[in-house]
């Protein structure tokens, strides 16, 4: 496929997605949609070992560009739409088998917000924002919002941010755990590629299984949440880059992981 709506590159391991729709502040169409779900085959089948996932431009995303095509007919389904193609996205960012280091370089508002959330290590820079825009068009917080976000900050500041659509700082969001680092913005390149290359250069089997540990922790009982940890620890106990980090610590050498 040819990319139009977005930047995609993977080397050495790092898989690259920038959305490249500037001068809209990098909303979502459908073509838009399309190319990062192909991109997200090519993560998988290329064998990367992270993915990097920011916006070109001042902005993140703005969430749905409404201007769009699709957007025109008089009665469009919305719920058809996150099903569709928002929904999707969340999961597979979720259920991806490495880390999704989410780079917010500006305004992330509506739906971009929440897709900056659906990272496993997001950092912004200190000058971008985080937007819940949806009820100032009298919607909720769709991308997986209603659910990541009592999660992060707590019912209280959930529910401020949604019913409110105040603009949260990239260092207040740090403040509320909502981000895992706010950046200067004269360091933010060099932070992401600092990320990129630490996890390139990881044990991805065993960062794959603990994302999806701690994200099966959310819903499952104690109980469940321990066999679940005995099954994983089972199969990476068998990993050749456990045996590698055993050989690397006795040996007082680095580790070179393979990923597997």
């Amino acid at each position: 496929m040819t990319y139009e709506n977005i930047e995609f590159s993977l080397n050495q391991g790092i898989a690259r997605v920038a959305l490249n729709r500037p001068d809209k502040l990098n909303s979502f169409t459908a073509d838009m949609h399309k190319e990062l779900a192909d991109a997200l085959d090519q993560v998988q089948a290329q064998g990367a070992r992270v993915l990097v996932l920011t916006g070109n431009g001042r902005g993140f995303c703005a969430g749905q560009d409404l201007s769009a095509d699709e957007m025109s007919a008089d009665k469009i389904d919305l719920g058809q739409t996150i099903e569709k193609y928002y929904a999707p996205l969340v999961r597979r960012l979720h259920a991806l088998p490495m880390p999704v280091v989410v780079g917010v370089n500006g305004v992330a508002a509506g739906a971009g917000a929440n897709l900056a959330l659906a990272g496993d290590i997001v950092i912004a820079k200190q000058s971008a924002s985080f937007i819940q825009a949806f009820c100032r068009l009298g919607l909720l917080p769709d991308t997986g919002g209603t659910y990541v976000l009592p999660r992060l900050v707590g019912r209280a500041r959930a529910m401020g941010l949604s019913l409110l659509g105040d603009k949260l700082s990239a260092q207040q969001a740090q403040e509320w755990g909502l981000i895992w680092e706010c950046v200067a913005d004269e360091n933010f390149d060099a932070r992401l590629n600092e990320l990129a290359t630490h996890f390139a250069g990881a044990p991805t089997k065993g960062l794959a299984y603990t994302k999806k540990a701690l994200n099966e922790s959310l819903d499952n009982t104690l109980d469940q949440q321990l066999d679940l940890e005995r099954d994983l620890m089972h199969e990476l106990g068998n990993s050749q880059d456990y045996a590698e980090g055993v050989s690397a610590f006795l040996e007082k050498r680095p580790a070179v992981f393979k990923g597997n």
